[in-house]
């Protein structure tokens, strides 16, 4: 909805400026606060003066509510000069009769942006924690300027709601609950939130190493019974390899490895590659038998079984073919 899309409500009362609230010691302050201070902070020489109303007026000669509650469009002269927050209009007094003069209007419209920003960024934050990456790109992708996104930033850092050390050790202590996922991982994802490597490595200091065995075993176990039907050393690599795919250091897997008990069935494997030997065997039966013999047996040894199973299930194979 644009700013000066309103509703014609017209404040009378607006002359006799509102008596801003005190504030408690630590309370967050509002847009207008934030502007108001950093636009203090960074202006130079002496501050402006309000002149007063002259033939040429800048006068405030109406102020609109708009349909967005909160949100209203100021007239100067009887045209439509520009929109405010009510926390800005309330922060610089502005009321009926006011004159505004230019470097006074930037300031207030310079006010707004902030004020506008510091709330969108808030609401962003108000569904779970971010990252100051995060919270950028959504204020870059909202088509605010990087001067008032900085100014943004550093109010939210100074009010603690934006942390990155927090957000890093609160998203290890998730993972390492909620999931099966190993410390290279973990480190990745943190990058690709724009976590600094000193920051990710005191977040990782909580991952324990008997929680990061732990949670490998559980991770092992369950990929140990997916790849159960595999011949024994395919299954052990496979184990093996998602635990790396799943970010556990090497230290980490071969603790692991001697927890879990995988064991070869010899039955259960011989059987399986009965199976699969006849399907490979009818599947080569084009070639000739010298051929389809090696072709055989390099597709059964890829799979992850032994040369010399291999060679007694196929002698009874070839029997069966005379």
């Amino acid at each position: 909805m644009s700013d000066h899309e309103n509703k014609p409500i017209l404040l009378s009362d607006v002359g006799v400026p509102k008596v801003a609230r005190k504030k408690s010691h630590g309370e967050p302050e509002n847009g207008a606060d934030i502007a108001a201070k950093m636009l203090a902070k960074h202006k130079k020489g002496a501050s402006v003066e309000r002149p007063q109303a002259t033939q040429t007026k800048n006068e405030v000669t109406m102020i609109e509510a708009q349909k967005r509650a909160g949100r209203y469009n100021v007239y100067l002269d009887g045209k439509y000069a520009f929109p405010i927050s009510e926390s800005v209009m309330i922060k610089y007094r502005i009321f009926k009769g006011m004159v505004i003069d230019k470097p006074l209007q930037t300031e207030i419209i310079a006010a707004d942006d902030v004020s506008k920003a510091y709330n969108r960024a808030l609401d962003y934050l108000s569904g779970q924690l971010r990252s100051e990456k995060e919270v950028t790109d959504k204020l870059k992708a909202l088509e605010i300027d990087d001067d008032v996104i900085e100014l943004t930033l550093e109010r939210l850092r100074e009010f603690k709601l934006l942390d990155d050390q927090v957000y890093a050790s609160a998203y290890v202590r998730t993972m390492r609950n909620t999931t099966d996922k190993g410390p290279i991982v973990i480190r990745q994802h943190l990058r690709q939130k724009g976590i600094g490597e000193n920051l990710i490595d005191n977040a990782l200091v909580e991952f324990k190493d008997d929680e990061l065995v732990e949670n490998g075993v559980a991770a092992a176990e369950k990929m140990a019974k997916h790849y159960a039907r595999k011949p024994f050393s395919t299954q052990k690599q496979k184990v093996i390899q998602g635990l790396m795919t799943k970010g556990f250091q090497r230290e980490t897997i071969d603790q692991v490895m001697s927890k879990i008990e995988l064991t070869r069935d010899e039955d259960t494997e011989t059987d399986l590659l009965t199976h699969e030997a006849q399907k490979v065997w009818q599947r080569n039966r084009r070639y000739k038998t010298r051929d389809r013999l090696n072709r055989t047996k390099r597709t059964l040894y890829g799979k992850g079984y032994q040369f010399d199973d291999i060679n007694r299930v196929l002698d009874a194979l070839m029997e069966e073919d005379d």
